[in-house]
């Protein structure tokens, strides 16, 4: 209603002071009959109302279609009255709408274009890099060591970017089956086996009952213990040499826990260390630091519908927990 008064409000102004300058001009001719001036004075008022009355209920879809926002792009598309303004703003909206979807088609391509192209260019680089540690075997202590140590810092970082990538798409890329998650530890562990040499820190293993089972991805669940195992050992070095992995069962979910005794994480920091490119005060002190390591995890972990928790104690180190829910749990089935 007040979009229509808006629109109308030159209209009504108009209208009424023709009506108060008819009877005016009637007056200075001459004619003093009030009746009559007054008569027509209100048939003005009737004529305008019943015309603005008209064209708002014939119009009222229309007007109420501006006032609204859309909740979805679906309803650009609906129609209003068969109006010549209404007709033309559903063809407006309509063509707009397509377009948007051409546009959005094209920013899809392009960005497929951009993933396949980083896919493949990860695992081109993948191989000159197998090749420069085969090198590296030859070499002589320290110069064997040192080479090594870059490159898996190298294939740490095209795994990270090749994941990333794969994010968008990650519920197309989804394989669910029952992983034994002690199986699925020392996998992890048999592949960092060098980076906890190197940092001399070491996986212990607790689990509470053995073969304990879960559904999930096995793949993206690799990816997420390896991420937070590589933190824990990377913020442990030097403080301590032990990293604890444990399994357990806690109210019927099953929990897969990465405990450190590290530097910690700063109270300020705790609601954020999720947040993208976000590293934070240990990540400005080890400038290895990307903010993307636990983005990553929170983001797969939510694809998985599992759950992550966090507690930390500066100066103590910190405990992350992936939480597998009831229906998740196939130990306790």
């Amino acid at each position: 209603m007040r979009l229509f008064f808006r629109e109308h409000v030159m209209l009504i102004s108009v209208q009424l002071f023709q009506a108060v300058m008819i009877p005016i001009l009637f007056w200075l001719d001459g004619y003093r009959d009030v009746g009559v001036s007054l008569y027509a004075f209100f048939l003005s008022l009737l004529l305008i109302t019943v015309v603005l009355c008209y064209r708002y209920f014939s119009r009222r879809n229309f007007y109420q279609r501006l006032q609204h926002s859309f909740t979805a792009l679906d309803q650009s598309l609906e129609t209003t009255e068969r109006a010549p303004v209404s007709e033309a703003l559903d063809q407006l909206l309509t063509d707009q709408y397509r377009l948007y979807q051409e546009e959005l088609l094209k920013g899809e391509d392009r960005q497929d274009e951009h993933l396949m192209f980083m896919d493949r260019w990860v695992h081109q680089m993948k191989t000159p890099l197998s090749i420069i540690e085969l090198t590296a075997q030859t070499l002589d202590e320290p110069e064997s060591s040192s080479l090594r140590e870059e490159t898996e810092r190298m294939r740490e970082g095209l795994n990270t970017v090749l994941y990333l990538a794969r994010l968008r798409t990650i519920t197309e890329d989804f394989h669910i089956k029952p992983v034994v998650l002690s199986k699925l530890i020392q996998e992890v562990n048999q592949e960092n086996k060098r980076f906890y040499i190197r940092n001399e820190v070491y996986p212990v293993l607790k689990e509470e009952k053995a073969g304990a089972m879960v559904e999930t991805d096995e793949k993206w669940l690799f990816f997420l213990l390896a991420q937070l195992i590589h933190n824990a050992v990377k913020y442990s070095a030097g403080r301590s040499n032990q990293l604890i992995l444990s399994v357990y069962e806690r109210l019927g979910e099953l929990v897969l826990e990465v405990k450190d005794f590290g530097i910690g994480i700063p109270v300020v920091d705790q609601k954020r260390i999720f947040n993208k490119f976000y590293t934070g005060e240990n990540g400005r002190k080890y400038r290895e630091s990307t903010g993307m390591g636990l983005y990553l995890v929170k983001e797969v972990t939510e694809k998985l519908d599992h759950r992550l928790e966090m507690e930390s104690t500066v100066g103590k180190g910190a405990t992350f927990r992936i939480i597998f829910s009831k229906t998740q749990n196939l130990t306790s089935m």
